[in-house]
């Protein structure tokens, strides 16, 4: 795996992560317990920090960037994501906040000062401007992102579900290495 050190920050990753070979991590970044960070991922925690919960994954081909501190916005915008959290093929998640059981559709886009709350679904293809809170329990589509409806209890079921999958998944890597 490419975890490479900026401004001397080293990117956190314990034994129970994986990350892909072809994933690159930069700098302060520090993933839970159970993480998965899959081929072609590009995280990068150079002017901010990223914080990724446990038994999250980060599918193929999602960017991961963060917001600098400045006059304007002294904090900048971190990039956090919850637990349990699936982050689908190349998403792009920019200095925003995803709660708990969120699953970011595939090709979704998050931008900076976004907040989705915990148990929500964005849809695929789905972009949530600056700025934006999405509601817990809905089930997001569109660009930019629509409450649709909400979540039924087979969906909110399977937020921790797919996480768990992926859990399963990784460790299954972990094993042939």
């Amino acid at each position: 795996m490419a975890v490479k050190s900026f401004n001397n920050i080293t990117p956190t990753v314990p034994v129970t992560a994986f990350v892909d070979t072809s994933a690159v991590l930069y700098g302060d970044i520090t993933l839970g317990e159970d993480v998965s960070v899959w081929p072609l991922v590009a995280a990068r925690g150079d002017v901010n920090h990223i914080r990724i919960g446990d038994r999250s994954n980060v599918q193929d081909g999602t960017v991961l960037h963060v917001t600098r501190k400045g006059e304007s916005n002294p904090d900048g915008y971190p990039l956090l994501i919850g637990k349990d959290v699936t982050v689908g093929h190349k998403a792009m998640l920019h200095g925003c906040t995803i709660g708990d059981r969120v699953l970011v559709g595939m090709g979704a886009i998050v931008l900076d000062g976004a907040i989705i709350e915990d148990d929500v679904i964005l849809g695929a293809g789905s972009l949530v401007p600056p700025g934006k809170t999405l509601e817990s329990g809905f089930l997001y589509v569109g660009s930019p992102a629509k409450q649709a409806r909400p979540l039924n209890d087979k969906e909110r079921a399977f937020l921790a579900v797919s996480a768990e999958n992926y859990v399963k998944l990784k460790n299954e890597y972990l094993n042939q290495e």
